[in-house]
């Protein structure tokens, strides 16, 4: 008889497991490099459903080249994003907040906003600084699925020159995720699950069933650790909070882009999609109307990158 190997339960590499202190996680910025023009390494998206997209499929090798094929996507509804202030960096500590000027008026109502105005950037120096980055905000409320924004820092690439030249350019605008992201690019989507509460650990860590007969109940762990030491280590399985959790799905093909213009409509716990969007190929973390953040890819894979499908039709 060969050696019976069963691995642990549940991967350590996310622990503890509770629920996120926030819908949007921190990203490290620094760690993400892209080597487009673009400065905007990321933007604020929300998830609409899922479909399937009949597509032709180019990618070189593939036993389906030429054909149509049908592959599950995901559709992200991207609305505008403004800059709500700019951050100075020194010594990887925040030196100093600006707020920008010409806000939504409503932004008030949603958040706490400082009473004196402060400083311009004209007068600050950047050779005084490390690193610049830019906190901001989604005019959510045009998509119909709630009034208050979402805030996030997102980085930029560049020098800080570049950078700063960049958020004088567009302080007062109206950035549009079709300026920053393109068809067939590889992006990461960052967000927290589907929240499904208090459970067990047979869902939780997806332990085996004991045997029908079984004293003190059948959806348990067997044994929670010797008489000495005489403590339950962490690491068994035990029941407690499930979802909610902070996640990452690295390299997700863009197989379309574009302004909505009535044409995606009747999404099952959304309804329509009114500013741009964005279809990915594959399937998203989190249930419908949940914020994302979506930045270039931190490590692009061959793989992925070499997939090239020609996007036909939603069904």
């Amino acid at each position: 008889m060969p050696t019976r190997k069963s691995p642990r339960k549940g991967s350590l590499q996310y622990w503890p497991r509770k629920r996120a202190s926030k819908f949007l996680p921190s990203v490290n910025w620094k760690a993400i490099t892209s080597d487009s023009v673009k400065k905007l390494k990321g933007f604020i998206c929300y998830k609409c459903g899922m479909k399937s997209c009949v597509v032709k499929d180019n990618t070189p090798n593939s036993m389906t080249k030429g054909k149509e094929i049908t592959i599950p996507v995901t559709i992200l509804e991207c609305p505008p994003i403004k800059i709500f202030s700019i951050r100075f960096y020194k010594n990887k500590k925040v030196a100093v907040d600006i707020l920008a000027e010409n806000l939504e008026k409503d932004l008030k109502k949603k958040v706490k906003l400082p009473k004196k105005a402060g400083k311009k950037l004209d007068e600050f120096k950047p050779e005084d600084y490390d690193d610049v980055a830019i906190i901001v905000y989604s005019l959510v409320k045009r998509s119909g699925l709630k009034k208050a924004p979402d805030l996030i820092e997102i980085g930029l690439s560049g020098s800080i020159n570049e950078k700063i030249s960049f958020i004088k350019e567009n302080l007062t605008k109206e950035m549009s995720v079709l300026d920053f992201f393109e068809k067939g690019q590889l992006i990461d989507l960052r967000g927290l699950t589907k929240g499904k509460g208090f459970q067990g650990p047979v869902k939780r860590f997806g332990i085996k069933l004991r045997q029908h007969k079984s004293e003190k109940g059948v959806r348990k762990v067997g044994s929670i650790g010797p008489w000495h030491p005489a403590r339950v280590t962490f690491r068994v399985p035990m029941a407690g909070q499930l979802g909610m959790f902070t996640r990452v799905t690295y390299n997700n093909k863009i197989l379309d882009l574009g302004k909505a213009e009535g044409k995606i409509k009747n999404i099952k716990n959304y309804g329509d999609v009114k500013n741009d969007y964005i279809v990915v190929c594959g399937s998203i973390q989190g249930p419908a109307k949940r914020q994302l953040i979506i930045t270039h890819s931190l490590r692009p894979t061959k793989k992925q990158s070499k997939k090239e499908y020609e996007f036909g039709r939603l069904i």
